[in-house]
């Protein structure tokens, strides 16, 4: 061979990386690993399990399996550890996170080739990508915690948090948990992926070196058991879970009631858009990266391409092109595109999705490439001609398989993209930067890329809308999800509403007193055409509402739904809104606050002062409809990073029990502010301020469908709307056995969750009652990177 050869093939020898210095350290743990707890390593347990080189399926090391007992000690060390932390100047915990990243770097080839070993990627990628990219996170959150009470006051750490990590990248998803959680006061219990828990255990290693405190990171070993364990624990105040989607709707169940933060990072099916004034050839490099980069296994990678049709066949032509020339090979040579699956488990999951999908009529490309032998090595994949509803173009299959359609218009390209269950991301390859923001803004995805794909920075937040999971990891979003509001904090625990007032009397009426329910900008009657009583605290009724039953939340999700166009409305309009009921509500302040005293038996003052808080919260979210705006990110790439906050859709909000009129506004406001539309549930003991305050809504330009009132028991109203695949989100303020039900079935579509905490605030107090927190849970960040320059 010579020079001019392989000028003229382009093709590659082998380059691989040296990995003496790993497998000395990986000797000097033969005897195996124990869990890292308090500071220290534990004797290896007799229970164990050993970790796998993917590429060639030998045994690594042999680690602990965690048992109760381990899960205990790890977060009793945590328990211990995390007042002192947190009591420590942000200065502090800057700089011991500063000499966490500072010891990474000095570490870095070692631990990409552990990396590497342990989970069959490519070095090149560990090296060049995660472990750069998990620098990044400890020097940015460092700079948070320096930061902290400038900018978080009135915030404190959440707590102890228990993590749970994936093995797609294990030493990038450790690093981007811990630091936020550590910058901010938390404590950690960690539980990495049984497959790839190695370079985790270094990290641990090293953290004495950069002068972390005993039990502030703990580090316990397993398989799904272990994180179980972890995840349902009590004295965790937080799980922070990246993983499959159905893990993540188990941990949301097995948590309900319990007054766990949840952040949830979860699965995709992410659309790839190339619309027919592309640059054809970078789209193709685009479908490299989104796809075949980590073999495919990344929760957001692209793994359905969309085409415009007149551009698909020679699209599709060069992509095959490009794929016959991916180098599959052994992780630690760095000449190589892709390495190995990460365990055969894996292999023959992916392998059994394609085999279904060309059973079932779909088209397979593979390209005739050199493959290795032994290990779980699987090539790049084309799957074309496959029906919609497929499972291989619905489900996740998480390995080097792309699957291909062809659309005709934008608007086809847009419900073909949000045709999923999944909401991570989306990437847009367009020359026109108008019709590429206007598909970015019109995708139900927390990330979207512009002409990239893949680009991720700890300065941007990270995470999905729908199946994909809620909360965001990274930037200044992500800080608000190891933190809770002071004020807030101080408040009592609210509990379950008390048994309604029984009927002593009833004054005669002529004319029938029976309030209507509110769906669809239309006062109707309840389906099941039952009613019934409101009564004083003296136990006189005061007339009767309709008994709301299951058909009547369906009726109203739908009207809510077809409303949806509200989020497109100007804020500007949506502000005069706002100020228009609040004029209104405040020409009848008498009449309401009468109302409000019969229902609650306060005095004519309090009612009044409650109708007059409730008309001042109204032009409070009149003023923070134009303001509550995003941010422009500024990662290190040629380009910038809009953060844009969205509303969610429809929301459902349980009331609670006291100040009927003042609590509804309080959690309606900030829907309407964000573009949502709401189905609410009033006071059940209270209910009439609201049937009462349709009237106003009537009379306010509110468009029909925005604003709807389903009056009854709330415990069976909120378990229906719990279930309600078509809501996307739930308010419940109505106690903890209310908060139990709706997050226990929340998992359908996973819809956001927010019990205000589960405290029982004063609705008149502005620092509790209104504001960023309300605007903060009505709405999800969508991070939308557009590089610019050749």
């Amino acid at each position: 061979m010579n020079v001019a050869h392989y000028f003229d093939t382009m093709s590659y020898g082998s380059a691989p990386e040296s990995d003496s210095e790993a497998r000395q350290w990986l000797a000097a743990h033969q005897d195996g690993f124990g869990h890292f707890i308090n500071g220290r390593f534990t004797a290896p347990s007799e229970v164990s399990f050993t970790t796998l080189e993917p590429a060639t399926g030998e045994v690594l090391a042999t680690l602990s399996e965690a048992r109760q007992d381990d899960v205990d000690a790890a977060v009793k060390a945590a328990r211990a550890a995390q007042p002192a932390w947190a009591a420590l100047p942000g200065h502090s915990r800057a700089k011991v996170l500063y000499a966490l990243a500072r010891i990474i770097q000095r570490h870095a080839r070692l631990i990409a080739v552990v990396e590497a070993l342990d989970s069959g990627k490519p070095v090149r990628e560990t090296r060049d990508i995660d472990i750069p990219l998990a620098i990044r996170h400890f020097y940015h959150h460092a700079g948070w915690a320096q930061l902290q009470s400038s900018e978080f006051p009135d915030h404190s750490p959440i707590g102890v948090v228990g993590q749970i990590i994936p093995w797609n990248f294990p030493f990038l998803m450790m690093a981007w948990k811990i630091a936020p959680a550590l910058a901010l006061g938390n404590t950690v219990v960690l539980k990495p992926a049984e497959y790839t828990p190695l370079s985790a255990l270094l990290f641990a290693e090293l953290t004495a070196k950069a002068g972390l405190p005993e039990g502030v990171l703990n580090i316990v070993t397993g398989n799904g058991a272990a994180g179980a364990l972890l995840a349902v624990h009590e004295q965790v105040d937080k799980v922070a879970f990246t993983g499959s989607t159905a893990v993540g709707k188990w941990i949301r169940q097995a948590t309900a009631g319990s007054g766990k933060s949840l952040t949830l990072e979860l699965g995709g099916k992410s659309p790839f858009i190339v619309f027919e004034d592309a640059d054809l050839d970078a789209a193709v490099e685009g479908v490299v990266d989104a796809i075949w980069f980590n073999q495919g296994q990344v929760c957001c990678a692209g793994s359905r391409i969309l085409v415009q049709e007149g551009i698909a066949e020679d699209f599709h032509s060069r992509l095959r092109e490009r794929m016959s020339r991916l180098r599959v090979g052994q992780p630690l040579d760095k000449c190589i595109d892709m390495g190995s699956l990460v365990a055969p488990v894996q292999f023959d999951r992916v392998q059994a999705m394609v085999q279904q999908a060309v059973a079932a009529g779909a088209s397979l490309y593979q390209p005739e490439i050199e493959m290795p032998s032994g290990g779980s090595f699987y090539p790049p994949t084309l799957l074309s001609d496959a029906d919609p509803s497929s499972a291989i173009m619905c489900e996740e299959v998480f390995g080097p398989v792309v699957v291909s359609m062809s659309f005709r218009t934008f608007d086809e390209a847009i419900a073909v993209a949000n045709h999923t269950r999944y909401g991570l991301s989306a990437s847009i390859w367009s020359e026109s930067i108008n019709q590429s923001l206007e598909v970015a803004a019109a995708v139900q995805a927390g990330i979207v890329w512009i002409n990239t794909t893949n680009v991720m920075d700890a300065g941007v937040g990270f995470g999905g809308k729908k199946e994909s999971g809620f909360g965001r990891e990274g930037g200044r979003e992500g800080c608000f999800d190891y933190l809770k509001p002071d004020a807030w904090m101080k408040a009592p625990m609210r509990k379950d509403a008390e048994a309604l007032p029984i009927e002593t009397s009833r004054t005669a009426e002529v004319l029938d007193r029976t309030a209507k329910l509110y769906i669809g900008g239309r006062q109707v009657r309840p389906d099941g055409n039952y009613s019934r009583a409101v009564v004083s605290p003296r136990g006189v009724s005061l007339g009767d509402v309709g008994e709301g039953n299951r058909k009547d939340i369906r009726n109203a999700v739908e009207a809510a739904r077809k409303a949806t166009s509200w989020a497109r409305t100007t804020t500007h309009n949506r502000a005069q809104i706002l100020y228009f009921l609040a004029e209104n509500l405040s020409i009848r302040e008498a009449e309401f606050a009468s109302r409000i005293r019969q229902m609650t038996g306060v005095t004519m003052k309090q009612a009044t002062a409650e109708v007059e808080a409730s008309v001042s919260r109204l032009f409070t979210y009149g003023a923070w409809a134009d303001k509550y705006e995003g941010a422009v990110h500024q990662p290190p790439i040629k380009g910038m990073a809009l953060a844009v906050p969205e509303a969610q859709g429809v929301v459902g909000l349980i009331c609670p029990p006291e100040s009927p009129l003042l609590a509804m506004i309080s959690l309606l406001a900030p829907q309407l502010a964000s573009g949502n539309c709401s189905v609410i549930v009033p006071s059940e003991s209270s209910p009439l301020s609201a049937t009462d305050f349709y009237q106003i809504l009537e009379t306010s330009d509110v468009p029909a469908g925005v604003v709807n009132i389903v009056t009854g028991n709330a415990m069976e109203l909120a378990d229906t709307l719990s279930k309600h695949n078509d809501v996307d989100a739930l308010w419940a303020f109505a106690g903890p056995a209310i908060t139990h039900c709706v997050e226990e079935n929340s998992t359908g579509n996973l819809k956001r969750i927010w019990s205000g905490f589960d405290r029982q605030i004063d609705w008149l107090d502005p620092i509790v009652g209104e504001g960023r927190e309300y605007l903060n849970r009505a709405t999800d960040i969508k991070n939308i990177w557009v590089p610019y320059g050749e």
